[in-house]
């Protein structure tokens, strides 16, 4: 393995950086403290400065040499609303709110990464270090490109990374084409009329009507998509009712929508409107859908990809890097970079998700092994994609 020795020399400060990180979580939008340590360690390493983008989001800028392209590696920095269950010195000292899904560990990475590409700079070119606000949930990634990322900041190509449990430490995946899911939410709200429920015929029992409209919603994967376009449709709520013997007038549906191709996704959200009134029409009930558009599909644009997998080869080795690995059906916000800017999105070993170490769950925690190797990915990035010409002055 490759990891850069100077990299393996700040491993200790890594670890601190990313530890207090951890004990110091902020949910979307509300990483003051966050934002406040990425500014000054970048102002520290003499790169250039821009926040505000997405209210707390971050953007260095380092430049190198005449000419040459333009890079943007991106990190996000928020945490979840999630009750952490973990004893160790950094868990999280906020209540309710926690790190578990390694947005210490991602900006830690890059913050590495920037002190030691600015140490070398041995490139030509820009580098653009986006830390970005609010991947949970709530489109930091949409906001930071409404609000003219690309357009302050122009990029050749952009790049994300992600630490992934379940993939062993030292290994790396990329793939182009699809890497993560598209999601959308729908909220049904089912109309009958309520009575007393040893008298059923007098009334029109919405439990009964959403019941079979969760099991007609199942048929859009089963029956109306080709077997070769992956997609689910989960109902995970099911609300209605206050006492055993009244039934009640409304009941409200809630579930998920996930997704890799846009026409899949039409087609998805009109099938639900059809099932949904078709259903409720044939059991004499009425029913409402409410769509809620979330996250594109992240796709990765084919060059991008190779070139991403060789970055990653230079540090753990070729063997080390799969690029054949199903997508997921998680979802993630870099999507709305890569509509923008041809780029890739990958995954870092975070090591065997044992004794609840998986994303998004209470005992989760990076894995700090990871840090110098993440970072050393960033840095033989930058110099394989802006590699100095030959015999030009870098400076």
């Amino acid at each position: 393995m490759a990891v850069l020795p100077r990299l393996e020399e700040l491993a200790a400060e890594l670890t601190a950086w990313r530890r207090d990180l951890h004990a110091h979580p902020e949910m979307a939008f509300q990483e003051e403290r966050t934002s406040a340590f990425v500014a000054q360690q970048l102002a520290s390493f003499g790169i250039e400065v821009h926040r505000g983008l997405a209210g707390t989001g971050v953007v260095g800028v380092l430049q190198a040499g005449a000419g040459g392209g333009r890079i943007g590696l991106r990190a996000d920095m928020d945490a979840l609303p999630l009750q952490e269950d973990n004893d160790f010195p950094h868990r999280s000292r906020h209540e309710g709110c926690m790190h578990a899904c390694g947005h210490d560990g991602h900006t830690t990475m890059l913050l590495g990464a920037a002190r030691v590409i600015a140490e070398r700079r041995n490139f030509q070119g820009t580098v653009v270090f986006i830390f970005q606000p609010a991947e949970e949930h709530e489109g930091g990634g949409r906001v930071m490109v409404e609000e003219g990322l690309f357009e302050r900041f122009p990029m050749d190509a952009v790049y994300g990374l992600h630490n992934w449990p379940g993939l062993e430490v030292g290994q790396f995946a990329v793939m182009p084409g699809p890497m993560m899911a598209g999601c959308d939410s729908f909220e049904i709200v089912v109309r009958g009329r309520g009575g007393h429920a040893a008298m059923p015929q007098e009334g029109v029992d919405p439990i009964v009507v959403g019941s079979a409209i969760v099991q007609a919603l199942q048929t859009i994967s089963s029956r109306n998509l080709a077997p070769v376009d992956a997609a689910v449709v989960s109902v995970t709520q099911f609300h209605g009712g206050d006492a055993w013997n009244v039934i009640p007038s409304e009941v409200v549906l809630r579930g998920s929508v996930r997704f890799f191709r846009q026409e899949v996704r039409l087609l998805i959200s009109e099938r639900l409107e059809t099932i949904t009134q078709g259903v409720a029409r044939a059991h004499g009930a009425e029913a409402e859908l409410r769509l809620i558009p979330g996250y594109p599909a992240t796709v990765n644009t084919a060059p991008e990809a190779a070139v991403a997998a060789a970055a990653m080869a230079g540090v753990v080795g070729e063997a080390q890097v799969s690029t054949t690995l199903p997508p997921t059906m998680g979802a993630e916000d870099f999507a709305y970079l890569l509509q923008m800017c041809p780029g890739a999105y990958g995954w870092i070993g975070n090591g065997p998700g044992t004794g609840g170490c998986l994303l998004h769950n209470p005992l989760y925690d990076f894995n700090d092994r990871i840090l110098p190797i993440g970072a050393s990915y960033w840095v033989t990035l930058v110099e394989q994609v802006l590699a100095p010409a030959e015999n030009a002055e870098v400076t």
